[in-house]
């Protein structure tokens, strides 16, 4: 892995938990397991 491949998958992250209301790790009718407070 180049250090390109590991800051989008990086930022990838950091976007998934900052806004991880919706995500690809939940489903669309459950509720996110670990809420993130705005």
């Amino acid at each position: 892995m180049n250090k390109t491949q590991a800051l989008l998958l990086l930022s990838l992250l950091v976007f998934l938990s900052g806004c991880g209301q919706t995500g690809p790790l939940y489903l669309p009718d459950e509720p996110p397991p670990i809420h993130v407070e705005k």
